[in-house]
């Protein structure tokens, strides 16, 4: 699959504030692509350079195989010669103007003539489900209609590059849950590309086929698809920012690896390396508790019920993890237990990080009682 979108050695900084470094990314045509990180971190800079709002410092950006921006040769294409749609978190779209005119904006301003503009914009209005509201005002929207607003605006144009910032931000828990879906069913049905930012890891997840992963200071720490991402971090930020993080403090002592500040042995595949400290790290939802077998022992230290699910919070050696089992089956399997109760941890998956890197990298986000004191 050739690439869409092409960022080389891109840099921008405002002032003393440098938030991108010789940035280089692709994104493939025809594929929902997302920049995933921290509030801050540079996504939104990252847009609007490629939309052509600012301007590189230094760097290259090509789109279609044509570069839009190389400040070191003088080029700089104006967003509307860039062939790309815009949305934005909060919707933009104008109050005093109907659905139609607000989809159709675009095409008047490319002085579209007025037959081929009626078809393409209530075509369009059609494909996001706005059939039939073409005549009401943004007040008399609710928010997600207003989103498919502005998704019809930025698609009636029939641009190379959809631009997404954050457009979900603003809705409510149900609504975000329902847009994400038919922004991934939109993207397929048209075949568009799409460049999505948030730093939403459920949405990253459910719709993208490739994500980066960019921290706090705008580097990209790893780009691959969701499964990827989430089963296979390359360091410790990816795993601790892909969701709930949980590290078992491991020390070697004499050629064994004890758990804590205790004498329990680890029962799995040992770390390969000389660092004497390192951290197990893993996902609530792999660990396995029960009441005896193999395993670490520990206890547990708060059981809560959360409807649907049994929430944990368990003591190893003076290290805590949390891990949850769904109701039913922890009472089918005899899986519940109570506060100071004596349990048995076990794990279907660990990924192992040196103690040191993971406080430099994760700091003090993450559960890391124990880990590298």
């Amino acid at each position: 699959m050739e690439d869409l979108i092409r960022i080389e050695g891109v840099a921008k900084s405002y002032g003393s504030l440098q938030v991108h470094d010789n940035l280089t990314l692709s994104i493939r045509r025809g594929e929902c692509f997302t920049l995933l990180g921290p509030s801050g971190c540079g996504k939104t800079v990252l847009l609007r350079l490629i939309a052509g709002f600012e301007p590189l410092d230094a760097g290259k950006i090509s789109i279609g195989g044509a570069v839009v921006s190389d400040p070191a040769a003088g080029v700089d294409v104006p967003p509307n010669n860039r062939k790309l749609g815009m949305v934005f978190q909060d919707y933009a779209v104008w109050p005093h103007m109907t659905v139609f005119d607000n989809v159709g904006y675009p095409l008047k301003l490319a002085k579209t003539n007025p037959k081929e503009l009626t078809e393409r914009v209530m075509d369009t209005i059609a494909i996001v489900g706005m059939r039939g509201l073409e005549k009401r005002l943004p007040s008399e929207l609710s928010g997600g209609q207003q989103q498919r607003v502005a998704l019809a605006r930025a698609l009636v144009a029939k641009p190379s590059l959809l631009l997404l910032d954050e457009p979900l931000t603003n809705l409510d828990a149900n609504l975000r849950e329902e847009m994400r879906f038919e922004i991934k069913e939109l993207q397929r049905k048209l075949d568009a590309t799409v460049l999505y930012v948030t730093h939403d890891q459920e949405v990253a997840l459910a719709i993208s086929d490739r994500i980066a992963v960019m921290d706090g200071k705008g580097r990209i720490r790893q780009t691959g698809t969701p499964w990827e991402i989430f089963e296979h971090p390359t360091d410790p930020f990816v795993f601790n920012f892909m969701g709930i993080a949980n590290f078992l403090s491991v020390r070697r002592e004499g050629g064994e690896y004890l758990v804590g500040d205790g004498s329990q042995s680890i029962p799995w595949e040992k770390p390969h390396g000389d660092c004497e400290r390192w951290a197990a790290a893993f996902r609530p939802s792999d660990v396995r508790i029960s009441h005896e077998g193999d395993g670490l022992r520990g206890t547990v230290q708060r059981a809560s019920f959360l409807g649907a699910m049994m929430d944990y919070l368990v003591d190893v050696d003076g290290t805590t993890l949390r891990t949850n089992i769904e109701t039913h089956r922890a009472i089918s399997d005899n899986l519940m237990f109570k506060d100071g109760e004596k349990c048995v941890v076990d794990f279907n998956n660990l990924h192992w990080f040196e103690a040191e890197k993971l406080r430099e990298v994760v700091g003090a986000d993450a559960n890391l009682q124990g880990v590298g004191s």
